[in-house]
């Protein structure tokens, strides 16, 4: 189908295939049994294929959509063969990731922002939130790299001031990648560390800038004042940061992550999701679900740990893998 037609080029579609792998094989095996010995989409295959879906990761409530729209094509053409599901689940999907804006991108890109006050450009500043331990480092370091390699000047913020760790860590990318980082000392405020983040991203004419914040989800009150406090702050240097607050969920928990995205977007404005560690899992079915229950589009996947494998997010792209 045209609908489908290739956008990415071959070798970065390879790479999205061989990470998805793992979730087609499950999704389709389970799907063939599903309408095993059916010629025609009845009461019995829509069951089977709701417990595929669901099974899948892809939750419930977006299941029960998906499980809607085909009962509603299946009661307008009176009769649909099975062998023509395969299709009609690829629309619907990629239907309902179009509802969120997912899925519209196939390069990294930043959006044109207006000049500041003084004349100056305006850099396009990235707020990353996510638990630990769900690849929050590792995909800043790689959106720094993909951003530094579209010609962009990038600085790093370390305001996850709370583990010593997780300031090393992000030193670690930025001396990889060479970028430039801000930091203070473990303990430090967080706010602190995005205001002179941002300062020094301004001083230096940079064109991204990108603030890692803390996972901590045992208090919901101090990590949403937190947050609350992190944004307050950097609006004093760039009046409208951040414009984008990219959440990190890591795909091989499957329904951890939608509880993860549960509280995250309690605490806080999120307005994209990265979702991770889909080569190894079989639950990739998550991407599908989480973007359309939060109505938050999905920008990144992680598809492996080269600093390729985390993608922008194509939604034709991702749906022909899943299907394919």
């Amino acid at each position: 189908m045209s609908f489908f037609k290739k956008i990415f080029s071959s070798e970065k579609k390879e790479t999205l295939d061989k990470g998805l792998e793992k979730t087609k094989t499950s999704f389709l095996g389970k799907l063939s049994k599903a309408v095993a010995g059916k010629s025609k989409v009845d009461d019995d295959v829509l069951d089977n294929l709701e417990e595929v879906l669901v099974s899948s990761d892809v939750g419930v409530n977006t299941t029960l959509k998906v499980i809607e729209r085909i009962e509603a094509r299946v009661s307008k053409d009176k009769y649909l063969g099975t062998d023509e599901l395969n299709t009609i689940l690829r629309e619907e999907i990629a239907g309902l990731l179009s509802e969120t804006n997912s899925g519209e991108e196939t390069e990294y890109t930043i959006p044109d922002l207006p000049k500041r006050e003084d004349g100056s450009k305006t850099p396009y500043v990235l707020m990353v939130v996510g638990v630990n331990g769900v690849g929050k480092t590792t995909t800043i370091g790689k959106l720094a790299y993909q951003f530094k390699k579209q010609g962009l000047k990038v600085v790093l913020g370390a305001a996850d001031t709370f583990r010593a760790a997780a300031i090393d860590q992000l030193q670690v990318w930025a001396d990889r990648v060479d970028v430039p980082m801000v930091r203070q000392d473990m303990g430090s405020d967080p706010a602190s560390v995005a205001f002179d983040a941002l300062e020094s991203g301004v001083n230096q004419d940079a064109d991204v800038i990108i603030i890692d914040t803390a996972g901590r989800l045992h208090n919901k009150v101090n990590l949403m004042n937190e947050l609350t406090k992190v944004k307050r702050v950097m609006k004093k240097v760039v009046v409208d940061a951040p414009h984008d607050v990219l959440l990190v969920l890591d795909g091989s928990t499957g329904q951890n992550a939608f509880e993860q995205a549960k509280q995250f977007t309690a605490a806080t404005e999120v307005t994209s999701l990265a979702v991770t560690k889909l080569d190894g899992t079989a639950k990739g079915g998550v991407v599908i679900g989480i973007s359309d229950q939060f109505q938050i589009p999905v920008k990144y996947i992680g598809v492996g740990e080269g600093l390729e494998d985390l993608q922008v997010f194509n939604k034709y792209e991702f749906v022909d893998s899943f299907f394919k």
